[in-house]
């Protein structure tokens, strides 16, 4: 049976992002997702891959062409925003300097003809009202869509930084931003590091579905933590455990759940995968080729 999604790489599997990681350029990302059995691409829209400060018209116009020449579909951009950054700093404008560097991906993604750019919301910063921090992204996030559309470029808010990390939060948000090109790019993993599984997991897709219009698969593994204490010759558990990136499938992410919620809501839409935490094997570029392998063979098997 076909499946329902579209398979993308993300190119920060390949970004040397993480301790021991292969780095690969641009052009030879695009030529290994080719070899690999993907047709669409996400690239990371900063250095060391495609940064606006490297890529003037001539570059777009020549990434544009290698896209074309490979037949790949650039699925989205993805960008790296951070809407609270200086905002414990009176007069730093926190959501105006980011929704401009929005503004500058969005003209980089519809220059490469792509109509979707991936952002976060905010970290959470100390001495700072929680709600001067949510309603400045909120500002932030109007003022980013408004100017994304002005490209035909739509927002897709993961599901990443601490600000509207849970879903719930993240409903009301983009209820409250009220912006029809900013949607919700939901994953799995931030739910399950969140402690849900099963129904509960479902049921966070559901509460997700009308936003939804993109995912990213990174399944992972939880290591407990101990520090060891001489004066009781024992060990004292740490309140984070570690998480390390394993091949979809064989982790503890609930996958099952999660693809369930996504097939009562109808999604049908692309579904990126990524290596970006130190994965099991190492970060060798066969290690990464035999893990994103595993993921569109997985991924096939998701359609129900």
């Amino acid at each position: 049976m076909p499946t329902p999604y579209t398979p993308v790489l993300h190119s920060v599997s390949y970004a040397g992002a993480w301790p021991g990681h292969s780095l690969l350029n641009v052009d030879a990302f695009l030529h290994k997702a080719v070899e690999l059995g993907f047709r669409s691409v996400a690239l990371v829209a900063k250095r060391p891959h495609v940064s606006p400060f490297d890529y003037d018209a001539a570059a777009r116009q020549a990434l544009k062409q290698r896209l074309r020449e490979l037949g790949l579909e650039l699925a989205a951009l993805m960008g790296y925003t951070d809407f609270t950054a200086g905002i414990e700093r009176p007069g730093i404008p926190s959501a105006e300097m980011n929704a401009a560097y929005v503004e500058v991906l969005a003209q980089l993604a519809a220059d490469l003809e792509t109509p979707r750019l991936r952002i976060f919301t905010g970290y959470e910063r100390t001495g700072v009202p929680y709600d001067a921090q949510y309603g400045e992204i909120v500002k932030g996030l109007r003022l980013a869509a408004q100017a994304a559309a002005k490209y035909g470029v739509m927002l897709l808010v993961q599901n990443h930084h601490d600000i509207a990390a849970h879903h719930e939060q993240m409903a009301w948000l983009l209820k409250e931003v009220d912006e029809p090109n900013c949607r919700a790019a939901f994953d799995a993993w931030a739910p399950f590091l969140q402690g849900l599984k099963g129904q509960a997991m479902i049921e966070a897709v559901k509460t997700m579905a009308p936003w939804i219009a993109w995912t990213t698969v990174a399944d992972y593994v939880i290591h407990p933590r101990f520090k060891y204490d001489a004066q009781l010759v024992n060990y004292v558990r740490q309140d984070s455990d570690l998480v390390r990136a394993v091949p979809p499938g064989q982790g503890q992410v609930d996958y099952a759940a999660f693809f369930e919620g996504l097939r009562a809501a109808a999604y049908t839409g692309h579904v990126a995968y990524e290596m970006c935490a130190v994965l099991d094997g190492g970060g060798s570029v066969e290690n990464l080729d035999r893990t994103a392998r595993v993921f569109l063979e997985w991924l096939a098997r998701q359609g129900g």
